[in-house]
């Protein structure tokens, strides 16, 4: 074989290490964008496959949601803003934002205001260009400088979310007529360019600036397919459907928007919302309450058909809902006693006794899906991302054989109760004249705050449990107003939390458990978690390239999280129930995200 002469080769190797010196090459516009892969629709795509190209357009669709209300603008952490201005399951009525999201695939967006996303292969940039025909409802196009001026202004005053996502940009530019790019400092991860599709665009020109950080009743100005008509504060807002929407017959929204109008109507708690749908004044009800879905729908409307109730199977994570133990609380800061709180909550005689056996104990932040870390042991890639922490996570969740403790449902499973106990010695705690002393002396106690009544039976029963072993155990029902004030400044010890997952966890994790959100007021870090471990396994999530290091970087987090005991799970629903009258219709078609309401209709439509 001939031997390669290296001054001949010299200048090869030259160009070479010159090229991958270089930045990524853009890989020109594209239609869509997804976090990994490619989007699973083509270019010329005519409508989502969850929506019906052929649904009526009419009628009124009546929404109910249990509180209050006290604000029109929800980009903003002051105030109680309305659902279903800028809402995931109401939808994007409102305000619109560059790209829409498929509910079909794991993280996928196509056009809506952007016609076009271009980026490259390491995401340094994204550029969007603006759709020629988009328009806020007033008529005034919608501009490039909208776009830049949308995402100043929800840096400077938006939800500390916004601020987050927006704080990664190095540098905002208009490119020609109608684009705009977004160039990203070292720190960003992949998922920033998605992020910022999903921000809202508001008009510079019908924006107040000086007081857009407090809440509102004036309606603001938007681009969706419909407007704000009428406003009373606290019980409803009523959203009419803007005749002149400029994407009527876009791609993206074809089926969608299919009502003239939309009502959300706020009640004072469940049980109201329920009657109110009894009588015919709410359309659509999603009903979390196992014993009701079994037996409390025999009621004349639902007898005769008028009443239809449907179970949906849907491909999300279950996610996490369960007691949350505010760590900020010097009773929480030790991991072995939330252990042994967490091991006190006897699901087994719940799930029996109050929701007549109809739900699932709750096994990771991921059930159900290939995220979650329960049956899987960990492997050598995820053992690496883990290090030394590895060492501190208990071997059961390691292996995947981790479960919450589990009682014979007696209510009087002592074995149940011994297990931890042991943990409550461990972390040097006895029990003295029937009361659980700590190490300083003194009894365990906290409170549990509830955001209502309808979860009273529910903390009742664990505190029933936890007062057996001698924890002084309060429960505070608040108002709706004084919940969201409270849970805002973390003034608790411990409530109720649900933690939704979706198939693409993402940046929005910073704010529910980094570091850097324990100590802003209005973040999801409830627990006050603070943990490097967490910190950077978030970051291998948001750097991940490929679907495998992402599932491996996603079941990682979650064995922290589990191991971290910062909250007591509870249990989720094998599938999704909702009620409906009979004159709401939808398509046939289930997205993995589960019943897209802005895709039904009304039969008795015009």
């Amino acid at each position: 074989m001939p031997r390669l002469n290296a001054r001949a080769v010299a200048p090869l190797f030259a160009v070479i290490f010159a090229a991958l010196a270089l930045p990524a090459a853009a890989e020109g516009p594209s239609h869509g964008l997804a976090m990994h892969g490619e989007p699973a629709l083509g270019a010329d795509f005519e409508h989502f496959p969850y929506a019906d190209p052929d649904a009526p357009k009419g009628g009124r669709l009546n929404y109910a949601v249990s509180g209050s209300f006290d604000s029109l603008n929800p980009f903003i952490v002051q105030g109680d803003a309305s659902r279903g201005l800028f809402d995931q399951f109401f939808g994007y009525n409102v305000f619109e934002t560059l790209m829409a999201r498929s509910r079909d695939e794991p993280f996928t967006l196509y056009p809506l205001i952007a016609e076009s996303v271009e980026t490259d292969e390491d995401r340094t940039f994204v550029e969007f260009t603006l759709d020629a025909d988009a328009r806020f409802s007033d008529g005034e196009p919608i501009r490039a400088q909208d776009v830049i001026f949308s995402m100043e202004l929800l840096a400077e005053k938006g939800r500390p979310l916004y601020r987050n996502w927006i704080g990664l940009v190095e540098k905002m530019e208009i490119v020609g007529e109608r684009g705009v790019r977004f160039t990203f400092k070292e720190t960003a991860d992949r998922e920033i360019p998605l992020l910022l599709a999903l921000l809202p665009v508001l008009p510079e020109h019908a924006t107040n600036v000086e007081r857009f950080d407090r809440s509102t009743l004036t309606p603001m100005v938007g681009s969706g397919p419909y407007v704000i008509s009428e406003v009373r504060p606290g019980e409803f807002v009523h959203l009419s459907r803007n005749p002149d929407y400029w994407a009527r017959d876009h791609p993206s929204k074809t089926g969608l928007d299919n009502f003239d109008e939309i009502r959300v109507t706020y009640f004072r708690d469940d049980n109201a919302m329920f009657q109110a749908f009894q009588r015919g004044l709410v359309d659509i009800f999603q009903e979390t309450s196992s014993s009701r879905w079994a037996t409390g729908y025999d009621f004349p409307a639902a007898r005769d058909g008028r009443v239809i109730q449907e179970n949906f199977e849907i491909g999300l994570p279950s996610g996490m809902y369960g007691f949350v133990l505010n760590t900020r609380r010097p009773q929480f800061a030790d991991i072995r006693l939330r252990r042994a709180i967490a091991g006190l909550l006897d699901f087994e005689w719940i799930n029996q006794n109050l929701f007549s056996g109809a739900y699932v104990r709750t096994r990771s932040f991921y059930d159900g899906s290939e995220l979650s870390s329960h049956g899987v042991p960990a492997s050598e890639a995820e053992l690496a991302l883990l290090g030394d922490y590895a060492e501190t996570i208990p071997a059961e969740i390691l292996d995947g054989t981790w479960a919450p403790p589990a009682s014979d449902g007696s209510g009087r499973d002592r074995a149940f109760m011994r297990a931890a106990m042991e943990l409550f010695a461990e972390a040097g705690y006895r029990v003295d004249g029937g009361r659980l002393l700590g190490p300083d002396g003194r009894q365990l106690s906290f409170e549990i705050m509830l955001n209502g009544p309808s979860a009273q039976p529910l903390a009742m029963a664990w505190q029933r449990t936890l007062e057996r072993v001698g924890i002084a155990v309060s429960i505070r029902v608040v108002d709706s107003a004084q919940y969201l004030q409270r849970q805002r400044t973390y003034d608790f010890d411990v409530m109720l939390m649900t933690y939704t997952s979706s198939l693409s966890p993402g940046a929005e994790q910073i704010m529910r458990w980094g570091s850097e959100a324990r100590d802003l007021d209005g973040t999801f870090n409830f627990a006050g978690a603070a943990d490097p471990a967490i910190d950077a396994l978030i970051q291998s999530i948001l750097s991940a390239r490929t679907r495998e290091d992402f599932v491996t970087a996603v079941r990682a987090y979650d064995r922290v999280l589990l191991a971290g005991a910062y909250v007591v799970p509870l249990y989720h629903q094998p599938e999704q129930w909702v009620a409906r009258q009979n004159y709401i219709r939808h398509p046939g078609a289930t997205p993995v995200y589960g019943p897209q309401f802005p895709t039904w209709w009304h039969d008795r439509a015009n």
